[in-house]
């Protein structure tokens, strides 16, 4: 009788340890930081210090390289997220990174440009509109990923981008660079831009909206 408990109390045991072990939740996966795509978007976001002292070496050499710079910190945008995809390196800290870097670079460029006057002081409506809406959008699919929804970018957010970064790189560049008017574009270009940025803003609010009160 002895016997026969001790194997009744042993068996329970072993199946409690057993259910236990099978509602364990799984470890979560670390996942690689430096890897090709995250290593591009660090990069970029070396330019951010560049662009912050660059009223220091303003003259036309040094708006020439500091212009580069961000042409080349753009187009990393659009080569990180090809190698993320196209490599299958998409990472949670890259999904955070790369539009952290975007924004980043773009904040600091639109501030910088403004205070050198390279941007005319009613431009500051322009530049409050473009980041206030970047605030608004990043607010948007916090709340949409915390849902379990996605807020993907639309093709007019693509070119908001577009119009953004050619704006801001004709406004480094010194005065009559490739023998254009390249002030007089660039602030054209980034009124282009704000306009283009309430666009994508309110479609993004309202497509996200307007499906969440049909479910």
């Amino acid at each position: 009788m002895f016997a026969a408990c001790s194997r009744t109390i042993v068996g329970t045991m072993a199946t409690s340890l057993g259910e236990a072990g099978r509602s364990s939740p799984p470890l979560p996966v670390r996942e690689r930081f430096w890897n090709l795509p995250n290593t591009i978007t660090v990069v970029r976001m070396a330019v951010v210090p560049v662009l912050i002292g660059f009223p220091l070496y303003s003259g036309p050499v040094g708006s020439e390289v500091v212009a580069w710079l961000f042409i080349i910190s753009a187009l990393g945008d659009l080569l990180d997220g090809w190698a993320a995809r196209w490599g299958s390196q998409v990472t949670k800290i890259g999904k955070l990174l790369d539009p952290l870097a975007d924004k980043l670079t773009v904040t600091t460029a639109l501030i910088v440009l403004l205070t050198m006057r390279r941007i005319p002081e009613w431009g500051l409506v322009l530049v409050v509109v473009v980041i206030g809406r970047e605030l608004a959008v990043t607010g948007l699919r916090g709340i949409a990923s915390a849902g379990g929804h996605v807020v993907a970018a639309g093709w007019q957010g693509k070119l908001k981008t577009t119009a953004q970064n050619i704006a801001i790189g004709c406004l480094l560049f010194p005065e009559g660079t490739l023998g254009t008017p390249n002030h007089a574009l660039g602030v054209t270009l980034l009124a282009v831009a704000t306009a283009l940025t309430l666009w994508s803003g309110y479609v993004y609010f309202a497509d996200y909206f307007g499906g969440e009160a049909g479910r």
